[in-house]
């Protein structure tokens, strides 16, 4: 499938890469007909969605069986007035209703809203107004549906509640009743434009109301490179990405890049996540590759990996947050796998990554894509050197590279602020090394200036969780007279070291971090708790805790 969109498909060093890769965009390009059912044509029966559950229900899909249940879905769609530009928001869990019903809603031409089954009441009358969603499709749960319900008497345009069962509520279509009677599939006659909405989600909101993030209907072929050169997939490979549907990270890992590159997809469903049973997956159902947040791999680590057979594990990739060096190691020790980490985010595709034909510097994110033109700034806007901080921005002025989003759905003003004069502004601060590498400092907004020091977070959240006391930390600056800011650090420790909380542990913290990295960056305020304030999707709210301190 590469072929059809790439003259070269091979590379050999990041040289050739940025001299000869290049996507070729076809006119009014649908994923939905373009990927999914070309594959359906040329390789019916092959595979491409292994889905199984933590009640031990298991399905295989072909890519012919895809084109099926997608027609049908759209036909069912159609038939309750879904069409062109109508906004639907996907609430499915891990659910392989997920893929029928993104891959219908992409033939229609109409704009799929991923969101998590954790948004409260509030959360979905937000959502439903900012964006005039017109349907909603769920997993059928009682706490999912309620929450639905109780928003529908605040949210006048939403016309349609599908629930794809087991629990159908008054109000709710029955989804797999209505693929069972759904007429033939008629493709619309006006076909999608490039430039068209296809995809949009909500961020998580670390500092404010979220904004929705638009993205045209070529971004997925901006996942070429995730799925064929960063998780370094074939046609033979069998591929787990962890992570809900709701998130971006699900279309980064679970669908575009993977299906583009003719990839077998694993979904375990699960309620709960235990190492454990993670780990049993990749060794009963063979996975051959797996990508997931440091989080993840923090936890694996701590299982006795002896008593798994991870051989068919052959690549591992790993983003979402800052790799800690440690992590890597241990990985690398446990299975002879080093972790290959990228970095992006929901307005992007992947920025910038560890490459197959590269050798992965611990705590890098890599070099730029070539398919974005990558620069570090200063605050001034002059070009950053080597070895110093500045943030990372995206060139637009050769025009809007492959993957970038369109806008802020409605948010004119919050667009222009982020990508103006011909330039992205990611809020993300790194340094490049004499080599290229990119390291990653944190948030524009969340790196502390103490006494003349710029001090990003990651670097001293990475020296504290190397301590075997540490299970989680958040780095933030506090306002101080004599040093404009001091750096705090807020901790949850461990089960065994929480009675050990006080002057002479925080003391040994500190030391530690004198040791790990540079004396001045070790905090010289330590708080323990027993969680960090998080967004739903799981990201630190520093904000939360700099609000506090400062209260």
């Amino acid at each position: 499938m590469l072929e059809k969109f790439m003259d070269q498909t091979t590379f050999v060093s990041q040289e050739d890469f940025i001299a000869n890769f290049k996507i070729n965009i076809p006119d009014n390009f649908n994923f939905g007909y373009d990927v999914v059912d070309e594959w359906a044509r040329i390789r019916p029966d092959k595979k491409a969605l292994c889905w199984t559950n933590d009640q031990g229900e298991h399905r295989d899909f072909t890519f012919g069986e895809l084109k099926t249940y997608s027609d049908q879905t759209a036909a069912y769609f159609q038939s309750l007035g879904i069409g062109h530009g109508d906004m639907v928001m996907l609430i499915l869990k891990r659910r392989y209703e997920f893929w029928f019903a993104i891959l219908a809603l992409h033939k229609l031409g109409a704009v799929v809203i991923p969101a998590t089954h954790l948004l409260t009441k509030k959360d979905i009358v937000f959502r439903n107004n900012a964006a005039d969603i017109k349907m909603i499709v769920c997993a059928g749960e009682s706490l999912i549906t309620q929450h639905i319900l109780d928003a529908m008497p605040e949210s006048p345009t939403v016309k349609k509640l599908v629930s794809a069962g087991p629990y159908i509520p008054d109000g709710f279509e029955d989804f797999h009743a209505g693929l069972a009677a759904a007429p033939p599939f008629v493709k619309p006659e006006k076909p999608n434009s490039n430039d068209d909405i296809s995809l949009m989600y909500f961020t998580s909101g670390t500092t404010g109301n979220p904004k929705m993030v638009a993205h045209d209907f070529t971004y997925p072929l901006g996942h070429i490179v995730t799925g064929s050169y960063w998780h370094n997939l074939n046609e033979e490979s069998l591929h787990l990405t962890i992570a809900d549907t709701g998130w971006g990270k699900a279309v980064w890992g679970k669908l575009y890049g993977q299906w583009i590159a003719g990839a077998n997809v694993f979904v375990y469903d699960h309620e709960k996540f235990t190492p454990a049973d993670m780990l049993q997956m990749i060794q009963d159902y063979r996975i051959t590759s797996l990508c997931a947040p440091p989080t993840i791999f923090r936890f694996l680590i701590r299982e006795d990996l002896t008593k798994y057979d991870l051989s068919s594990l052959k690549y591992c990739t790993i983003a979402g947050e800052a790799l800690n060096p440690a992590v890597f190691d241990t990985f690398y020790k446990l299975t002879g796998i080093k972790l290959m980490e990228g970095f992006g985010q929901t307005e992007t595709t992947l920025t910038v990554a560890t490459f197959p034909w590269m050798e992965p510097k611990p705590g890098s994110m890599g070099v730029p894509n070539p398919q974005y033109e990558v620069d570090l700034i200063r605050p001034d806007g002059s070009k950053a050197e080597d070895g110093e901080q500045g943030q990372i921005i995206i060139r637009t002025d050769k025009g809007k590279p492959l993957g970038l989003f369109k806008e802020y759905y409605r948010e004119p003003e919050r667009t222009r602020e982020a990508w103006n004069d011909h330039i992205y502004y990611t809020g993300d601060v790194a340094w490049r090394d004499e080599d290229g590498y990119l390291w990653f400092v944190g948030r524009a907004d969340d790196v502390i200036k103490s006494s003349g020091y710029r001090i990003g977070p990651f670097e001293v959240e990475s020296a504290l969780m190397t301590h075997p006391a540490v299970v989680e930390c958040a780095i933030t600056g506090v306002p101080d007279e004599i040093r404009g800011q001091v750096v705090k650090a807020t901790i949850v420790l461990g089960a065994e070291h929480r009675d050990q909380a006080g002057e002479a542990l925080i003391k040994e913290l500190q030391d530690h971090v004198k040791r790990v990295t540079a004396p001045y960056k070790y905090p010289r305020i330590i708080e323990f708790v027993t969680e960090l304030p998080k967004t739903i999707s799981g990201k630190i709210r520093r904000v939360e805790i700099r609000d506090k301190d400062t209260k």
